[in-house]
């Protein structure tokens, strides 16, 4: 099983069970039978270092991941038809330091309370600190870890974009259902021309979008957005169109390069009402041009 296959959800979930059913069984073992007895200065030591060692591991771990998303920003501005693939695995990884960072954080919080309470005499609730601190920061610990190997894992992109294709067209995998490629990809072409040629009367502002650093190519999702907003087209179709956009991204850069004859069906139906919106909306000269930026 991949990592990638597992959602952010499911992580956390299972992180916050492990969290409070071993930081309970490991303070009631130590209460009846404890394996390990502590002096003072081993209650310090150990626990001012813990604080320290995962810390430095978190630093460490959020500046390697800050060099690792400046390269997938700049896949995302090379090529437009990843952007949506590496914008959901940028999700993901975001979601996982979120969790990092609360788990590092209140481990911290739990070592800076065991070494403020040893001294208090109360023996049942520095215990229960102790464990607890303890607990977290092996799971901590196990959470960056595995963060670093979801990072790390090759092919992240296409396995997200693979999950955006199941979402759009979950009945591609199904032979019985499946359509034709070579023929989804035609219609996508005329769909594509037809985009790049309503919106000629726009190259100005198109130049302009293509004259910023973030962006190399419109993208055909933005030059759909423009007709939209210059009321040539209607917001349902502009949402047809996005999917078909997505979904075709998702196609040629996940793992199955199949569709189902029901979005073969949908594209063929998308270019019919996309030629006749445009031929019912043509632009005049007086008409006001909309500001698209």
């Amino acid at each position: 099983m991949r990592l990638h296959s597992i959602s952010s959800t499911t992580v956390a979930l299972f992180t916050a069970t492990a969290l409070i059913t071993i930081s309970i069984v490991s303070t009631i073992v130590a209460l009846r039978n404890a394996w390990f007895e502590l002096n003072e200065n081993q209650i310090m030591y150990l626990y001012s270092t813990s604080a320290q060692v995962i810390a430095a591991v978190y630093g460490l771990t959020l500046t390697g991941y800050l060099f690792f998303r400046s390269e997938l920003l700049r896949e995302a501005r090379n090529d437009e038809t990843r952007a949506l693939s590496i914008e959901k695995v940028e999700g993901r990884y975001l979601k996982q330091l979120i969790v990092i960072t609360f788990l590092v954080g209140f481990t911290i919080i739990l070592t800076n309370l065991v070494i403020v309470q040893e001294g208090a005499g109360n023996t049942l609730f520095l215990t229960t600190l102790m464990n607890t601190a303890q607990t977290s920061f092996a799971i901590s610990f196990a959470a960056i870890s595995i963060f670093v190997l979801d990072v790390v894992t090759p092919h992240n992109v296409e396995a997200a974009s693979q999950a955006i294709q199941n979402e759009l067209d979950p009945g591609h995998s199904l032979q019985a259902t499946e359509g034709s490629l070579e023929r989804f990809l035609r219609t996508y072409n005329e769909i594509e021309r037809i985009l790049v040629d309503a919106t000629g009367s726009l190259k100005p502002f198109i130049e302009a979008l293509e004259s910023s650093p973030k962006y190399k190519r419109t993208s055909n999702t933005r030059l759909a957005e423009m007709l939209w907003r210059g009321r040539r087209i209607k917001h349902h179709l502009f949402a047809q169109l996005k999917d078909l956009i997505t979904l075709r991204n998702a196609i040629i850069h996940g793992a199955e390069p199949v569709v189902s004859q029901e979005m073969v069906d949908k594209s063929q139906a998308v270019l019919l009402e996309l030629r006749e919106a445009l031929q019912d909306t043509a632009p005049t000269e007086n008409a006001e041009t909309p500001n698209y930026l």
